[in-house]
C-alpha cells in the first residue's frame, strides 16, 4: 500500500514530535555495513540520518492516542518517551542486507519491531514495505515464492506458539524446496513482560524448537549486538547453497525499550562478507569431464540447479557443448522448454539407454536408477554398466527425522558435494578442454533435436481432444492464457502439475523468471500466496505474473485474495476448479476399484461441490476484479484478455475455471 501518508502511532509514546531524533548522530549509514552484495542480489542504498527524515512533514508523528488493555497485551506505560529503541535498530539491520518487504499477521509479542518497520523504516531510506496478510502460513508462503524470483530472502514475522504452529507448514515447504526465508518470531523472555494467561500461552522457553527439523538454522539474540551478529548469520546461512529457511527468536522487550546506554551506545551493524557458494573438487570435475566426453549416450537430469539465470545459460552450454539430452523435473526453470536438447517427455526412455546419467541437485537420487512397482519391489532400470553421477550441495547440510533426502541412493558411483551451479563453468571448461576443437556429437544432437519435434507436434495432436467441453480442458485453458501473454514479459508462477505440464509441452519459454517449479514438500496452500509472493518481486521489473491455483489450494488460504487487492500486486489468478481434491479422487478410485466397491461415492470424501463455491463472488468481496465461474471455453479467452489488462493497470485479478481435473 501507498506508505506517504501520515502515520498512525501505535502504543510507544515516545513517538510524540521527534523524540526519536536523538539517535541520527550516532547509527551508521545502513549501507556502509555492507559490501557491495554478489551478482544477482540487490544493493542497500545509501540512508540520510533520521533527523532529515524526521524533519519532513509526513514522517512527523501525531501524539499516542489511549488504548485500551486487552488480556493480549502487557501492560505498559503509555505515557513513557524515549530518545532511542531497539526496534529501529533492528530495521537498520534488516535493510542493511537488502531486505526490501515484511510479511506478517499482526501480533502483540513484534509490535515493537512491527511498529519500528511501520514508522521508521517505511519512512526513510532505503524503505521497507510492510505487507498484511490473514495467516501466518500465507506470510511465510509469501516469502518462498519472492524468494524464487528475487534471488534472496524478504522477511517474515510472527508469534512464537501459536504463530509458529500456522506457520509450519510453509516453512517444510520452502526447506524442502531449498528456498532462503528470513524469519522472525517475537518472544517475552522475561516474565514480567508476560502477565496475562493469554501472554503465557503464546510464549515458549525454545520457540523455534518446533521448527528445528526442517530450517536451516535459529538462534534467540540476547542483546542487541547479538540480534545484529544473528540477523547477518541467518542471512549468510540462508543464502548459502543449500539454501533454506533461518529463524531468530527476538525478545519483546528488547525491540520495545530504550537502547541500554541511550544514542552513543547503538551496536554497529556487523559486516556481510560476500558469499561464494561451493564448487566441486577439480579432480572429480576432471574424472566427470572425462565420463561425458567419452559417452555414447549421457543424460543430463536437472532439479533444483539453476538458482539464477547464470545457472539456465551455464546448463544450455553444456548440454549443447556435449549434444547431451537434458530432463527437466520442473522445480526450477533450469532449461529452455523449447530448445532441441529439453527431452523431458523421454525421461525414463533415455535414463534407460544412458551409459553416463548426470544428476544436478536431485531431489531424488535414487529414482535416477531405480523404480519401485506396485508391490513394492526395487528395480534397476538403467544399464547395468551405467555410471550415475550427482552433484548436489544438499548432502553438504543434512538432517534427520523429516524424510526430505527421499531413499539412500545406492545406484550413485560418483556424489559430488557442492553447488551446482557454482561447479558448472568448471565443468564445461573441462569438456571442452577434453573434447577439442572438434564437434564428434553433432550427430547426436539432430538426433534429439528431431524427437523433441515429435513430441511437440504429439502434444498439438492431443491438445485439440476435448477442446470445445465444458468443464474446460487443461490444455484449453493453457492455450486460451498463453495467446493472451505469449506477447508480454510474462512469469508463471505457479506449478502445473495440476495442469499435466501443458505449458511445458506447448509453451516457449527461456527465460529464468517465467517459470518458479512447485511447493517442495508439496504442501496444500501453498500456491495462491507463494503465487502472490512471486508476483510482488516481479512488480518492480513490470513483468506480467500469472498463475493457475487450484480450488482447494485456495480455499487453505481465501484470505490471501484480500492481501493481493489491499497491497495492489498485480497478478491473474485462473483458478482451476474441478470442485474436488482430484488427485485425492484419482487415488481412492484406485482403491475402491481394487476393492470392486466402485466409485460412485467418493465425493463424498473428496469432492468440493454442494453447494459449489463462486470463487470470483468470493475475489470480488475481497476487492478484487473477478470474472466466472465460466464453462464455456468460447468465454474464456476474452475473459482472460479483460482481465490482463486490469492486471497491466496495476491490480490483481481472477478467473474462475470451471476445470476438467487434470
Amino acid at each position: 500500500m501507498a506508505d506517504d501518508a501520515a502515520p498512525k502511532v501505535g502504543r510507544r509514546g515516545f513517538l510524540k514530535g521527534a523524540a526519536l531524533g536523538g539517535i541520527a548522530a550516532a547509527t551508521p549509514a545502513i549501507a556502509a555495513a555492507q559490501t557491495p552484495p554478489p551478482a544477482g542480489q540487490s544493493g542497500t542504498g545509501a540512508t540520510g540520518p533520521r533527523a532529515a527524515a524526521a524533519a519532513a512533514d509526513r514522517s512527523q508523528p501525531r501524539p499516542a492516542q489511549p488504548v485500551s488493555t486487552s488480556a493480549e497485551q502487557t501492560n505498559r506505560d503509555e505515557g513513557a518517551t524515549y530518545t532511542t529503541c531497539g526496534g529501529d535498530y533492528m530495521t537498520d539491520v534488516l535493510r542493511s542486507l537488502g531486505i526490501e518487504y515484511f510479511a506478517a499477521t499482526p501480533g502483540n509479542t513484534f509490535m515493537g519491531l512491527h511498529e519500528a518497520i511501520v514508522n521508521y523504516g517505511m519512512l526513510t531510506q532505503p524503505k521497507l514495505r510492510s505487507l498484511t496478510t490473514m495467516h501466518e502460513e500465507a506470510s511465510v508462503a509469501m516469502c518462498h515464492g519472492y524468494a524464487k524470483i528475487a534471488g534472496k530472502p524478504m522477511a517474515c514475522m510472527f508469534h512464537t506458539t501459536v504463530g509458529t504452529m500456522h506457520a509450519s507448514m510453509a516453512v517444510y515447504n520452502a526447506y524442502a524446496d531449498r528456498v532462503p526465508i528470513f524469519m522472525m518470531t517475537g518472544v517475552a523472555l522475561q516474565e514480567e513482560r508476560r502477565p496475562g494467561g493469554v501472554d503465557w500461552l503464546h510464549d515458549a522457553t525454545d520457540g523455534p524448537a518446533l521448527m528445528r527439523d526442517f530450517t536451516k538454522w535459529d538462534d534467540t539474540p540476547a542483546s542487541l549486538t547479538h540480534f545484529g551478529e544473528s540477523a547477518v548469520r541467518a542471512w549468510k546461512f540462508a543464502m548459502t547453497p543449500p539454501y533454506g529457511p533461518t529463524l531468530l527468536a527476538v525478545d519483546t522487550q528488547m525491540q520495545e525499550d530504550e537502547i541500554p546506554g541511550g544514542a552513543s551506545k547503538t551496536p554497529p551493524i556487523p559486516k556481510l562478507p560476500r558469499i561464494v557458494p561451493p564448487s566441486g573438487e577439480a579432480g572429480a570435475v576432471r574424472e566427470l569431464a572425462g565420463m561425458l566426453v567419452k559417452a555414447q549416450n549421457p543424460v543430463i537430469v536437472a532439479d533444483r540447479c539453476a538458482r539464477t539465470t547464470e545457472g539456465l545459460k551455464l546448463l544450455v552450454e553444456l548440454a549443447e557443448t556435449l549434444n547431451a539430452p537434458v530432463c527437466d523435473t520442473t522445480n526450477r526453470m533450469n532449461f529452455p522448454w523449447r530448445h532441441p536438447l529439453s527431452q523431458s517427455p523421454r525421461q525414463g526412455a533415455l535414463l534407460g539407454q544412458a551409459d553416463v546419467i548426470l544428476g544436478l541437485e536431485p531431489g531424488d537420487p535414487f529414482g535416477l536408477a531405480n523404480r519401485k512397482d506396485r508391490e513394492g519391489n526395487v528395480r534397476r532400470f538403467v544399464k547395468p554398466d551405467a555410471k550415475v553421477v550427482t552433484i548436489s550441495s544438499v548432502e553438504l547440510y543434512p538432517k534427520g527425522n523429516y524424510q526430505d533426502l527421499q531413499r539412500y541412493p545406492s545406484n550413485v558411483d560418483m556424489a559430488m558435494e557442492a553447488d551446482a551451479q557454482a561447479t558448472l563453468p568448471f565443468l564445461i571448461e573441462e569438456v571442452k578442454r577434453q573434447m577439442g576443437a572438434k564437434n564428434q556429437f553433432e550427430a547426436r544432437g539432430q538426433a534429439h533435436a528431431k524427437a523433441h519435434r515429435d513430441d511437440l507436434e504429439a502434444a498439438k495432436r492431443n491438445a485439440v481432444f476435448g477442446w470445445d467441453d465444458s468443464p474446460i480442458s487443461m490444455p484449453r485453458m493453457c492455450q486460451e492464457l498463453y495467446e493472451n501473454i505469449k506477447g508480454d514479459d510474462w512469469s508463471l508462477v505457479s506449478d502445473t502439475n495440476f495442469q499435466s505440464r501443458w505449458p511445458q509441452k506447448l509453451w516457449h519459454a527461456d527465460k529464468h523468471h517465467q517459470f518458479i517449479g512447485g511447493h517442495g514438500a508439496a504442501g496444500i496452500g501453498y500456491l495462491t500466496p507463494a503465487s502472490l509472493g512471486a508476483a510482488l518481486a516481479n512488480q518492480e521489473h513490470g513483468r506480467l505474473s500469472v498463475s493457475f491455483i487450484g480450488d482447494g489450494d485456495l480455499m487453505f488460504g481465501p484470505g490471501v485474495l484480500w492481501t493481493a487487492a489491499h497491497e495492489r500486486i498485480p497478478i491473474l489468478y485462473l483458478v482451476h476448479n474441478n470442485r474436488g481434491y482430484h488427485m485425492e479422487i484419482m487415488q481412492m478410485q484406485v482403491i475402491a476399484n481394487r476393492r470392486n466397491r466402485g466409485i460412485d461415492r467418493l465425493g463424498i470424501a473428496c469432492g468440493i461441490d454442494n453447494p459449489n463455491i463462486n470463487y470470483s463472488m468470493m475475489a470480488k468481496s475481497m476487492g478484487m476484479y473477478s470474472e466466472g465461474p465460466i464453462e464455456n471455453p468460447k468465454d474464456l479467452g476474452p475473459a482472460i484478455k479483460r482481465a490482463i489488462a486490469v492486471v497491466k493497470k496495476g491490480e490483481p485479478a481472477l478467473i474462475d475455471v470451471v476445470s476438467q481435473g487434470r
